[in-house]
């Protein structure tokens, strides 16, 4: 295996690149077929057309970030809703933003329902 990356369903691709480009500031890299190829950083994702809706359940995509509480601000400010989860045992919550020392996090939804999560490490990305 020489790479890895992630994979959105949408069911209306216009929909969800409005998103990423007025939310996220991402704009695609590449087209093919209906499906839209994103960067960030070294890692890929797309977003490709499906007639199939995510469970809403669990993150599908983690975007690393060097302040997470001011994503938040700028994803509230943008009309995005940051999501409310019960924190894990010994992590605290405030204003959003989950904190358990190694790792501050926020969830919200894209506009296809896919979850997405920012997240801010403590020490620097694990993933660098």
């Amino acid at each position: 295996m020489r790479q890895a990356y992630a994979k959105l369903p949408a069911q209306d691709v216009e929909r969800a690149r409005a998103f990423y480009a007025e939310k996220l500031g991402l704009e695609p890299v590449r087209e093919h077929a209906g499906h839209l190829h994103y960067r960030v950083g070294g890692a890929y994702f797309l977003v490709f057309p499906s007639a199939g809706a995510p469970s809403g359940t669990h993150d599908q995509l983690g975007l690393v970030v060097e302040d997470v509480a001011d994503t938040v601000a700028r994803l509230r400010a943008a009309g995005v809703t940051i999501e409310q989860y019960p924190p894990p045992p010994g992590a605290t919550v405030t204003d959003g933003v989950m904190d358990n020392g190694f790792v501050r996090a926020a969830w919200f939804k894209d506009s296809e329902g896919n979850v997405l999560s920012v997240a801010e490490f403590a020490g620097g990305s694990p993933f660098a």
